[in-house]
């Protein structure tokens, strides 16, 4: 470890930048945002900082560095295009025992600036001892997609509770218990969501019993239709904290890789036809998951409110007093529609968008068909292939034309994607001679022709697409 990674205090202190260009403005801004009273010396100044100075936020000496300029500084910062300068600079701070950073000059540096994420009070700072800058910004974006605003928020919470804590449970060991069960368990969940009051209460009620037993949490998931890319990056963090993970079937494989390694894994997957798992024994599972002071994700395809049975297994939740949060996801229609080049509505073809169930009940497919065979509109049946026959009689016997396009989307947004593009009296004999099987998506409607006028102009046929004729 070639350098010391400290957090310096320069609130209300005199900290010298040296440059009046771009570069020197990003420094003023850095220094500013930890409440450093900022004088810069340069002949001039960058329209920038000149607005800066303008509006009395900092002091401006409008000369060439002088080495006197350095007392009184807090730190030093040398930010100007001549070599010369920066090294007198780097002297004049070193002989008088100042902190110095010349920018891109890592020789001349008795300290570096890292990349820094900001989430305060909790301060994330990324350094490569100056060997390679761009790979210290470029981890610094990646930490940031896992290390929301919110963390921000939870450590402020934290830190005003701890003299509360320390009052309530004064033996170290068991304080440091309390505080990771609190950081593990739905009351950062709870905050970490927004829910403020919720999270507060939880709180006073854990710490009134601060040896009991751990409280579980049970996370509704949407996984999304299928690519990992386009989970949610809260979806990501939550399943790689899980101790649990309960999945249907509709999550692909590559999303359950994502999910904590040691995490068990409960797979309560339904078929068409087939329940492996009845839902009212999902719901007890998850009840009894989280009465065990398990973090439960309940991982299921799509978005758990929309045909998810989301809102079920959120009743049996509550009835049991069980915390909970949802955690929405891309449904299905969005990301095979994106992916398909199916836009779902268009002002030239649809102004509206309806999204059905396809999933025929004991007593048959009972839907509303009038409402649903509507001119400018876009119609997308979830779970439709089985009943395709169906759908493709009640719509054109209630009013929309035979000619009307449609399109299946089988295996959405994975590699195995197939786009099958035909008429709406030809559903029925596509979907036999192409051997469609679920899990595939059916929209029909005139915004079904942009995507043949898509793909056969800007990139020719795609080899998953398929025109198909009776």
């Amino acid at each position: 470890m070639n350098h010391l990674p400290i957090f310096l205090d320069i609130r209300a202190t005199r900290c010298l930048v040296v440059g009046g260009g771009d570069v020197a403005a990003r420094k003023v801004r850095i220094l500013q945002s930890a409440g450093a009273r900022i004088v810069v010396v340069a002949p001039d100044l960058c329209p920038a900082l000149n607005a800066q100075k303008t509006a009395g936020e900092i002091t401006h000496i409008a000369r060439g560095f002088d080495a006197t300029d350095v007392a009184g500084a807090r730190i030093v910062i040398a930010a100007t295009n001549r070599k010369a300068v920066n090294t007198l600079v780097s002297a004049a701070a070193t002989a008088a025992h100042i902190p110095v950073n010349v920018v891109d000059n890592p020789g001349l540096c008795s300290f570096i600036m890292p990349s820094i994420i900001d989430r305060s009070p909790l301060l994330i700072a990324i350094s490569s001892g100056g060997a390679s800058p761009i790979l210290a910004r470029l981890l610094r974006v990646r930490l940031e997609t896992i290390v929301g605003s919110a963390y921000g928020q939870l450590a402020t919470f934290m830190a005003r509770r701890r003299t509360l804590v320390r009052q309530h449970i004064p033996a170290p060991t068991n304080r440091r218990h309390f505080w990771e069960r609190i950081l593990q368990g739905p009351v950062a969940e709870l905050l970490l969501g927004g829910r403020m009051e919720e999270a507060r209460t939880l709180f006073s009620q854990e710490l009134a019993k601060p040896e009991g037993p751990a409280r579980g949490l049970v996370s509704l998931v949407g996984a999304g239709p299928g690519d990992p890319d386009l989970l949610t990056l809260r979806a990501l963090r939550l399943m790689q904290e899980a101790d649990v993970v309960v999945y249907d079937r509709l999550v692909a494989a590559p999303i359950l890789a994502l999910c904590r390694r040691d995490a068990q894994q409960i797979d309560v997957g339904k078929n068409a036809g087939h329940h492996s798992v009845p839902q009212k024994a999902i719901n007890q599972i998850l009840v009894d998951l989280a009465a065990e002071g398990q973090r439960v994700v309940r991982l299921k395809g799509g978005d758990p409110f929309v045909f998810g049975r989301g809102g079920e297994e959120i009743d049996a939740l509550v009835d049991a007093g069980i915390p909970f949060q949802v955690v929405p996801g891309i449904t299905a229609a969005l990301g095979c529609a994106a992916y398909g080049d199916l836009p779902l509505t268009h002002r030239d073809y649809a102004q509206s968008c309806v999204f059905v169930t396809g999933h025929c009940q004991k007593d048959g497919l009972a839907l509303n068909w009038t409402a649903l065979a509507q001119p400018h509109q876009t119609v997308v049946f979830y779970m439709g292939v089985t009943a395709v026959t169906t759908i493709s009689r009640e719509l054109i016997a209630h009013g929309l034309p035979a000619t009307t396009p449609a399109a299946l989307v089988e295996h959405g947004t994975t590699p195995e994607q197939r786009v099958i593009t035909a008429t709406l009296a030809e559903l029925p004999q596509v979907v036999a001679r192409e051997a469609v099987s679920p899990p595939t998506l059916l929209i029909i409607g005139e915004v079904v022709r942009l995507h043949d006028r898509w793909a056969s102009r800007t990139r020719g046929q795609s080899p998953t697409a398929l025109r198909a004729t009776a």
